[in-house]
């Protein structure tokens, strides 16, 4: 049977998207073993989303080298296994010439984009619509019922929320009069509401999360999930964090040191763009703990570590009598292999929110992410039983 459902990448040649695709090929065609796709869980798979061979992969990149060239450079670096890759070469191909030249800038005439004209320069409206013709054609060429896009792009810096991008009437007239008020993630975001899909933002960036883009997720009836996908150091801190409330211990300070390289790593070694991931990871420990904590948050980024990242948390606490005691750990993993299945999970489970009508944040997959969007806490225990709930409410719909 046909693919059915559209999985399109923002960044689609960078580390994650490039995984997740060799992911997906493997896990159709049996090479690998499904570790760490929480939607094989029953208590998840009760939704029933569409599978991983249900799904078509296209997307939008800049960058030059192809899809199999990405796959090979990952394999070198021990991301998965070189011989991995050269099976699932053919299908890498075929999944690059599905990927268009994407948008370079938000600003109005430095814009290179999409599709087979070549780069082009225009307006944000102008980028909009070629942005949105790309992903309607992709759902006409392979007959999909939907397409879901996920944002796995370069982080951005964090942005002021100015009454254009407060008001989506406002937001418009601003696009029509040939301004440029939205920043790179949120210019996708707009074109892909404009054009029917559903959005998951993987990254801190602003993407969908300004109001004015809330707006017309809601108008056009589209369901939306975010933001920064929480996949080490964090979700550590989720499960942890809790542990010390529930036991009426004392925290007094939490220091965190991130060491990170790729392309990732290089983005957030400007201080500025670096806030937009500060605020997303420190975000939930003032609620998980019931009041604030001192301690700094560092991220560095180390060219030598490619793919890999390294935290160090150190956790100061007192106990009965004020009693003063540590913890330390250190979390060490490779990001694209931890965020690649998740991103699989996520575009299935947005697709089938889709398909039942459901519409705006989906706070129930706060499970996922560092700032969920929508209800729900930060404690990972909270967050997957309301996934659960969620998912069981799913499964009852046709």
């Amino acid at each position: 049977m046909a693919p059915k459902t559209g999985l399109w990448f923002i960044g689609a040649r960078g580390s994650v998207a490039t995984t997740a695709t060799v992911g997906a090929l493997a896990l159709t065609a049996g090479l690998t073993r499904r570790t760490g796709c929480v939607t094989d869980l029953a208590e998840v798979a009760a939704a029933r989303p569409p599978g991983v061979a249900d799904l078509a992969i296209g997307g939008h990149d800049v960058a030059g080298d192809s899809l199999p060239k990405r796959a090979e450079a990952l394999a070198d670096g021990g991301v998965f296994g070189v011989e991995l890759a050269r099976a699932v070469h053919d299908g890498l191909t075929r999944v690059d010439a599905r990927i268009r030249h994407g948008v370079a800038s938000s600003g109005p005439h430095d814009g290179q984009h999409t599709g087979s004209e070549g780069p082009d320069e225009g307006t944000q409206r102008d980028a909009v619509e070629r942005i949105s013709r790309d992903l309607a054609g992709f759902r006409a060429a392979h007959a999909l019922d939907r397409v879901i896009v996920v944002d796995v792009a370069t982080t951005e810096p964090p942005v002021d929320v100015t009454p254009e991008l407060s008001d989506l009437d406002a937001l418009e007239r601003a696009l029509a009069a040939g301004e440029s008020p939205l920043p790179l993630s949120s210019l996708y975001a707009y074109a892909a509401f404009r054009a029917g899909c559903p959005v998951v933002a993987f990254t801190p960036s602003p993407g969908p999360r300004l109001p004015a883009l809330g707006q017309l997720a809601e108008r056009m009836g589209l369901p939306w999930a975010g933001s920064d996908g929480k996949t080490g150091e964090t979700l550590v801190k989720s499960a942890l964090a809790p542990m010390f409330a529930t036991r009426a211990l004392r925290v007094r300070s939490w220091a965190s040191y991130n060491l990170l390289g790729g392309g990732d790593g290089r983005a957030l070694a400007d201080p500025v763009t670096a806030t937009s991931k500060t605020a997303t990871k420190g975000k939930g420990l003032t609620e998980m703990l019931g009041e604030p904590v001192d301690g700094p948050l560092h991220i560095d980024y180390v060219d030598d570590l490619g793919d890999w990242k390294t935290a160090w948390d150190m956790v100061s606490f007192e106990g009965f009598l004020g009693t003063r005691m540590s913890m330390q750990f250190t979390w060490q993993g490779c990001d694209s292999a931890l965020a690649a299945p998740l991103v699989l999970d996520l575009a299935r489970l947005v697709a089938r929110a889709h398909q039942v009508g459901e519409s705006g944040p989906l706070g129930a997959l706060g499970f996922f992410f560092k700032d969920p969007a929508g209800e729900g806490g930060h404690d990972l225990a909270g967050q997957w039983r309301a996934l659960t709930e969620w998912c069981g409410r799913l499964g009852g719909d046709r």
